[in-house]
């Protein structure tokens, strides 16, 4: 049963009406259910079929104003490139010593992990560890790179990764309510710019179908998807 504060703010939301982006934002600035700093995210639906290679869109985008959330970042690379990746602020670096780690004591005291292509022979081995946790590094997402020092600033700085999962959603977040109605917005439109970009040639008709926003405790808000479109194509 929802909570006290969840229905109090479900009721200052018409779910009939589909609001524009500005609108959404700032219903759901205000709208704090949870006394912790809550994560704002925008789940979009897309007009794909994910089940088709060429449509299961993915793509990363650094958000304009961060995430809120500090991320720890391991990289595994080889010689010269360890000592670049702790230049650039990684939190763990190192190469088969940390793969063992991983493999015989399940470490896993980390957010994202980066690696050079010369080490991905060896980070195959705990692929079983790390693909199901969103973890393995993927070239698709600039997570397999030598530009150890861009890969490890992008993450630090808000780099957010998004894929449409089996039922053509896109989730991801675009910051804490902390951050107030305008550092959201200017996230919201780089995230949807981001997604409209990465539309596969082979998607037909509207492509963006649903937009809605919510923050981690509260309830969702609809957003006006031809508003949205218009967004997205202007950022």
């Amino acid at each position: 049963m929802a909570g006290r504060k969840y229905r109090e703010a479900a009721k200052k939301i018409d779910r009939d009406k589909r609001y524009s982006l500005d609108e959404a934002i700032k219903i759901v600035a205000g709208n704090q259910v949870a006394k912790f700093d809550e994560t704002v995210e925008m789940a979009v639906r897309l007009n794909v079929d994910p089940r088709q290679a060429d449509q299961n869109v993915r793509g990363t985008v650094v958000l304009p104003n961060g995430t809120g959330k500090v991320h720890r970042v391991l990289v595994l690379a080889k010689g010269e490139k360890e000592k670049e990746a702790r230049d650039a602020g990684a939190d763990f670096v190192g190469g088969e010593d940390l793969i063992k780690k991983i493999q015989e004591e399940n470490w896993l005291d980390f957010d994202r992990v980066i690696a050079t292509p010369d080490i991905m022979g060896l980070v195959g081995r705990i692929g079983k560890i790390l693909g199901p946790r969103g973890l393995m590094p993927n070239p698709k997402v600039g997570t397999v790179t030598f530009d150890i020092a861009k890969a490890v600033g992008e993450v630090k700085a808000g780099k957010v990764d998004y894929r449409v999962d089996k039922a053509g959603v896109v989730h991801a977040p675009i910051g804490k309510l902390s951050f107030g109605e305008q550092k959201l917005l200017e996230n919201a439109h780089a995230l949807l710019a981001a997604i409209v970009r990465a539309k596969p040639a082979s998607a037909k008709g509207n492509y963006v179908r649903n937009v809605a926003v919510s923050s981690t405790m509260g309830p969702g808000v609809k957003i006006d998807t031809a508003e949205a479109r218009v967004v997205a194509a202007a950022a």
